[in-house]
């Protein structure tokens, strides 16, 4: 199983944002994140996260603890996942 863990690129799999892609921004306690789009990229805003409702992927971005959405934006351009951020994945 792929790591929880700050950076990690993860799909909603739960709720209003169910298939879209987020980044989790901190590590709250063993069952909650905080996640952010950020919500200018992909309309998911920053809030707290139960680890449940996410299914993380094999991508990761190199920030710290807390980043505000203008470092997660700048290291997803960067890291060249602007598109695929911008994609929602379709549930059967």
């Amino acid at each position: 199983m792929t790591a929880i863990t700050v950076g990690r690129i993860c799909i909603k799999t739960a709720g209003k944002d169910a298939g879209k892609y987020c980044v989790i921004t901190e590590m709250i306690d063993d069952n909650f994140v905080e996640i952010t789009g950020p919500k200018s990229l992909n309309k998911i805003k920053r809030k707290k996260c139960n680890i449940a409702h996410l299914e993380p992927t094999n991508k990761i971005l190199d920030i710290k603890e807390k980043s505000d959405d203008d470092i997660v934006i700048k290291t997803i351009e960067d890291s060249k996942l602007s598109e695929i951020m911008k994609e929602r994945i379709k549930f059967n």
